[in-house]
């Protein structure tokens, strides 16, 4: 690896499949979890010996982490041989109704440092409606306790939903000291239950909920350092900022994707592991080759949701591709049209470009793929 390790470990199982969720979650089978634990410790050694770290991030994500019984959870860590860094971030999602003092005691003592708590509501009608197993005194007693426990704690909210009071969970929020908010707006995936009982999406009252939550928790200290996240200063999630600077990280587990370094032609690639019943039968990674041009691009339309924006002055050092003198005229006039500032070959978003972020991009793309600056409207 180029740089210190990162690393994603996927645990699928979950105690309730919520209808807006399109992530690769299934219940506890028979049997599942032992089978699980096992092939990851396979995985996990095969893995170390080609990248031994150590790490200066771990993220466990899901499904439900939080979900696992505790000699589960004992095995999972034990099935890791990597070293922490000193000062190193381990992440691990959790629902509320699997938290109580003696669980958060566990996870201290198996090094997790940070929670990410899928509260989405303190409202019981919305919770409801989302199909969450716990109700509001169930979210606000997991945050006291975790808290309490002494972890850095991130809450995630869906906003925007046609009966929830937005503010009124943004307040809630704000108010509990937490030192991360993830914010999203419901996205309703094909193929989910909400999809197939025909629910849209409200992107006017969307967009009036990001502005309010940009309002609101910045008041409360918590800055919106990317599109969908607030964080009081030194409170970001730096395992997600290696996605967001689309770096490089390892991955484990059933629907897991990394992004490892590449060499010659290619600056990187992408292994996407099979789901579970694939995963288990031993079924490797799809591979698939990122070149210089489409890492370039895929750095720009992820950097960008950044509020520090991209340095393509440092990507054309990864790169090695001259992409400054075909961006900067597009980059130009979309900084008079109020979309971005232009800070020497750093591009910076503005709060303009937020709701409006893809066509940006694709503005930018253009200029990478073209010989010439694409003409026509601004968006």
């Amino acid at each position: 690896m180029r740089e210190a390790l990162s690393l994603y470990v996927h645990v699928p199982f979950c105690p309730t499949l919520c209808p807006y969720c399109d992530f690769h979650v299934v219940r506890r089978g028979a049997g599942w979890v032992e089978a699980y634990l096992k092939r990851l410790k396979e995985e996990a050694q095969r893995l170390y010996e080609a990248y031994p770290g150590p790490l200066k991030t771990l993220y466990l994500g899901g499904g439900t982490p939080s979900f696992l019984r505790d000699r589960e959870l004992v095995a999972l860590f034990g099935a890791l041989p990597w070293r922490l860094e000193q000062g190193a971030e381990v992440t691990l999602e959790a629902n509320p109704g699997t938290l109580n003092r003696e669980r958060l005691a566990l996870l201290k003592g198996l090094g997790v440092n940070r929670l990410s708590l899928g509260v989405q509501s303190f409202q019981d009608r919305v919770l409801r409606f989302l199909g969450r197993a716990h109700g509001r005194k169930g979210a606000l007693k997991a945050v006291e306790l975790a808290l309490e426990g002494g972890f850095r704690v991130s809450l995630d909210l869906i906003l925007g939903l046609p009966m929830q009071e937005v503010e009124q969970d943004l307040a809630e929020a704000a108010s509990l000291g937490v030192g991360h908010v993830s914010a999203y707006t419901l996205q309703v995936e094909k193929g989910t239950p909400f999809a197939l009982l025909g629910l849209k999406e409200d992107p006017e009252r969307e967009g009036w909920a990001m502005e309010r939550a940009e309002e609101v928790l910045g008041e409360a200290g918590l800055l919106r350092y990317e599109v969908s996240n607030f964080a009081r200063p030194g409170e970001e999630a730096r395992h997600n900022l290696v996605y967001w600077r689309n770096g490089f990280w390892l991955a484990l587990g059933p629907s897991a994707a990394g992004q490892y370094p590449g060499t010659g032609p290619v600056y990187a690639f992408r292994r996407t592991h099979p789901p579970l019943p694939r995963w288990l039968a031993g079924e490797p990674p799809q591979e698939e080759a990122i070149p210089p041009l489409e890492h370039a691009k895929e750095s720009l339309m992820l950097g960008l949701r950044l509020r520090e924006g991209v340095d393509v002055g440092a990507l054309e050092r990864r790169t090695g591709l001259s992409l400054w003198p075909r961006l900067r005229p597009v980059a130009g006039t979309l900084a008079e049209a109020g979309f971005l500032e232009v800070k020497g070959p750093r591009l910076i978003p503005t709060r303009k470009a937020f709701p409006l972020l893809h066509q940006v991009v694709l503005k930018l793309w253009g200029a990478l793929e073209a010989s010439q600056s694409p003409k026509g409207d601004i968006l």
